[in-house]
């Protein structure tokens, strides 16, 4: 372990948003084929503060002492022997090590080389360590595990959020026919990024709106309200719902054998190679990439916070450096 330090937000102990301190720890050095990244802005995502409070990856990560945060945009300051796709200077973002701990809330951070990717040349670092977590979980879902075709119909719960807003472009972009369901607030926004069809799931039973889809991406879980189970009567025969944030129950199994639908448990893994397709789809004009609000590293606590209101439209971020 290198002597030079960092600072870092690290949590003793589970709890609340006032567990997480900023503090001196040790700066990780890179293996073979990893490489250390200075760390300029973090992205804060749901599964951070579901860890702080002993969910999420806790089972993963094991008990504190620990530093959350997987998304991260920064620049290459230095590379372990046999690493020749990046070097010193190179500007990068990614989604090390998920679901283990990559300690994104810090200074630095180190990560074999091909988690990694050349970030997007149109977004500053604050804006690119939005993309990681979220993008991929949307591409990943859609892409490899759906297989998403033009002319589908894909509906995207919780569409105004983090992996919604991301989820929403990639469908449609995809060729697929775009249904999402966010409050009221958020329909003219979703509108312009591509969604064709928006449903206030506040104003009635999106269930009774949406019929014949193709695939579901379920953001939000039967812990609210049954989504999961609710959004199985909006799929064609044989249509897919991918269950992304609390997996497939039993009950859930049980009851999509009943429709003669499928579902699909899901989880996120790095990915430079779709990062990179991110970025270029980012850079063309395809993806917008939504900041609702900037905190420093010492205010990851209201980070937090602001996030647990479920209420931000887009991406929360820390600026690191």
């Amino acid at each position: 372990m290198s002597t030079v330090t960092m600072r870092a937000v690290t949590q003793e102990v589970f709890g609340g948003p006032d567990v997480l301190r900023v503090r001196e720890v040790a700066r990780p050095e890179p293996l073979p084929t990893e490489v250390l990244v200075r760390v300029h802005a973090a992205g804060v995502n749901p599964v951070d503060w579901k860890t702080r409070a002993e969910a999420g990856m806790a089972g993963v990560l094991g008990k504190p002492p620990f530093i959350l945060g997987w998304d991260v945009s920064g620049v290459i300051e230095a590379v372990g022997f046999g690493v020749t796709t990046l070097q010193p200077g190179d500007e990068v973002y990614g989604m090390p090590w998920f679901p283990r701990a990559a300690g994104g809330y810090g200074e630095y951070v180190t990560a074999p080389a091909r988690q990694f990717a050349h970030k997007p040349r149109s977004l500053d670092h604050v804006h690119a360590a939005a993309v990681p977590l979220a993008a991929l979980t949307a591409w990943q879902a859609l892409v490899d595990t759906a297989r998403v075709e033009a002319g589908q119909r894909v509906l995207v719960h919780a569409a105004a959020g983090g992996v919604g807003h991301f989820a929403v472009q990639i469908a449609k972009h995809l060729g697929a026919q775009v249904i999402a369901t966010a409050s009221g607030r958020n329909h003219e926004w979703l509108t312009e990024i591509g969604a064709d069809q928006v449903i206030d799931y506040t104003a009635g039973p999106f269930e009774q709106q949406v019929t014949d889809v193709d695939v579901v991406i379920d953001l939000v879980g039967d812990g609210h309200r049954q989504t999961s189970t609710r959004s199985l009567e909006a799929l064609r025969p044989g249509g897919l719902l991918v269950a992304i944030p609390a997996g497939v129950s039993p009950e859930l199994a049980a009851a999509a054998e009943r429709h003669g639908v499928r579902v699909s448990p899901f989880l996120v893994e790095p990915d430079g190679p779709a990062l990179t397709r991110i970025a270029e789809l980012i850079d063309d004009g395809h993806i917008e990439v939504t900041v609702a609000e900037v905190f420093p590293l010492e205010q990851a606590a209201e980070a937090h916070a602001q996030g647990e209101k479920g209420r931000t439209r887009g991406k929360l971020v820390l600026r690191v450096a």
